[in-house]
């Protein structure tokens, strides 16, 4: 194994030292993996030729409707069989909670059902994630929900989001995805998820006095808290060239004090949200460039609607998805154009995209290839490419965190980017390899069901450090991948030079090197 990593490194690196042939307009067949590689996680088996026959418009006109697209059966089932993704968050979060009250009594069998049931939980939240990714048809969708997360990126290692990620995705971000921005942006801004992980829910009006049971989660300090106030500005709207003042961040989180969650009505009630007037500041607040009158909670809501519609707003909104569906320094006229509808069409998501898919810059063999995989994409597209069964998700899982980018595991608030500065250095490529390898040559226990471990990174804080190794099942091994199935699944995005090199190379080498190849890092 390790000689076989070595050569395939050293292949790949000259491989990586040829420059990129010269644009020539995109084939019929290259505009079909073109648009697999951006819209969809990679091909799989089929797909190419799929998207060939039914031509690239009609394949795009069907992923902008999912909702025109059936899971398949075994998905369907796949999904169902997972409790926690089923779950209410008040049920989800009062177990957490439960247990949190058996902890504190240093019982050593509480501490251990405690990490079993949090294991559970992040397992299951992660496997629906990636089973969606893998297998679901609605492609498009899945690649939406992956691209809103990092927008309103929510810490799953963070205190009670351990319990409410799975809520989050599934009621925030998923329903919105290929919907209205205002409605996405508001369905953040009232989640517990959100409001926990940038402290909103701790933000009151200046010299309030916590008045017990009715306050809400009991703060462990009062006054202002400006975290989401700003965050919301800077990242989820207006961008950090907005054109607003720190002056309008004390403001707006003066207009959010208030908005909070009542733990006991969660768990109770399954009351996601709650407006607490006590801790809302009453005074008049002038913020950009407007004076706001006191009106309790319509504060906030108003403020939502004003950022949702504002131009700035859909500058930014544009230029990130053209960022990630382009290239990563866009072209600023698409941007522009992106813009334009979306302001004209109050930041409808699907109308924005479809302008950017008409566009000649998406389609432009400048743009082909022209994007590097995060470690997300990498992982995904070379299971879907695969086509191995994955029944147990935690080396994929592991595979990110090792490369970075834990799923739901981005501290800060700014999400994962999406760019080859961020992704591409020699210790990321050699880790990549090394799945590849491991991929190829059936060394992932992908098959069999494994123990509820992964590494911490994979998700959050919430795992052990290092997980033993899960075994596949006797009955179900993991098939080597055949190079030669492998290089007609993913076509004209493997180049004449890579194609050459893998001919030429030994036979348990070669499906190793097409998935270690730079050609398979870019989309």
């Amino acid at each position: 194994m390790r000689f076989l990593r070595s050569s395939l490194a050293c292949a790949v690196l000259l491989l990586a030292t040829s420059a990129r042939a010269e644009a020539v307009p995109l084939s019929v067949e290259q505009q079909a993996v073109h648009v697999l590689n951006r819209v969809a996680f990679g091909p799989k088996p089929g797909d190419i030729e799929r998207v060939t026959r039914m031509g690239v418009q009609n394949y795009l006109d069907q992923q902008l409707h999912p909702e025109s697209l059936p899971y398949p059966p075994q998905l369907s089932e796949r999904l169902a069989a997972l409790p926690t993704l089923n779950r209410k968050a008040g049920d989800v979060v009062g177990e957490y909670v439960e247990l949190q009250k058996q902890v504190r009594d240093e019982d050593e069998g509480a501490r251990q059902r405690r990490r079993t049931a949090l294991m559970a939980i992040a397992n299951e939240t992660a496997e629906a994630r990636l089973a969606r990714a893998i297998d679901s048809p609605r492609q498009l969708e899945e690649v939406m929900v992956d691209f809103w997360y990092n927008h309103f990126n929510v810490f799953s290692g963070k205190g009670i989001d351990r319990a409410l990620v799975a809520s989050y995705e599934r009621d925030a971000i998923r329903p919105n995805a290929l919907g209205n921005f205002g409605d996405l942006l508001k369905a953040t801004a009232h989640h517990p998820a959100m409001l926990y992980y940038l402290d909103n829910f701790l933000s009151t009006a200046d010299g309030f006095v916590p008045g017990g049971k009715k306050a809400g989660p009991k703060a462990k300090s009062t006054g202002l808290n400006e975290n989401y106030a700003r965050e919301l500005m800077e990242l989820h709207t207006l961008g950090v060239d907005g054109g607003y003042s720190q002056k309008d961040v004390t403001e707006l989180a003066r207009m959010l004090t208030g908005w909070t969650y009542d733990q006991r009505a969660l768990i109770r009630d399954n009351q996601t949200f709650k407006f607490d007037a006590a801790r809302h500041d009453k005074g008049v607040k002038h913020w950009l460039g407007r004076d706001v009158a006191p009106s309790g909670v319509a504060e906030g809501d108003m403020a939502l609607e004003v950022l949702a519609s504002h131009p700035a707003t859909a500058r930014h909104i544009s230029y990130k998805l053209a960022q990630y569906f382009v290239q990563d320094a866009p072209n600023l006229a698409l941007v522009e154009r992106m813009s334009r509808v979306y302001l004209a069409s109050d930041g409808d998501i699907r109308s924005v995209l479809r302008v950017l898919f008409a566009s000649e810059q998406f389609l432009s063999p400048d743009a082909a290839g022209a994007k590097f995989k995060t470690p997300y994409q990498f992982v995904i597209s070379a299971a879907r490419a695969s086509a191995t069964p994955v029944r147990n998700v935690a080396p994929l899982l592991a595979t990110m965190a090792q490369l970075g980018m834990p799923l739901y595991g981005c501290q800060t608030p700014d999400g994962y980017k999406n760019t080859e500065q961020a992704w591409l250095n020699p210790d990321a490529l050699t880790r990549r390899i090394s799945f590849a390898t491991a991929l190829a040559g059936g060394k992932l226990p992908l098959a069999g069901k494994g123990p509820l471990t992964m590494p911490a990174p994979a998700m959050g804080a919430m795992m052990a450090a290092t997980p033993p190794a899960a075994a596949p099942s006797p009955t179900t091994p993991t098939p080597a991948l055949d190079a030669v199935t492998l290089e007609a699944t993913l076509g004209q995005a493997i180049s004449p030079k890579t194609r050459d090199a893998v001919a030429a190379s030994a036979v348990p080498l070669r499906a190793a090197m097409l998935l270690g190849s730079p050609d398979f890092m870019q989309r």
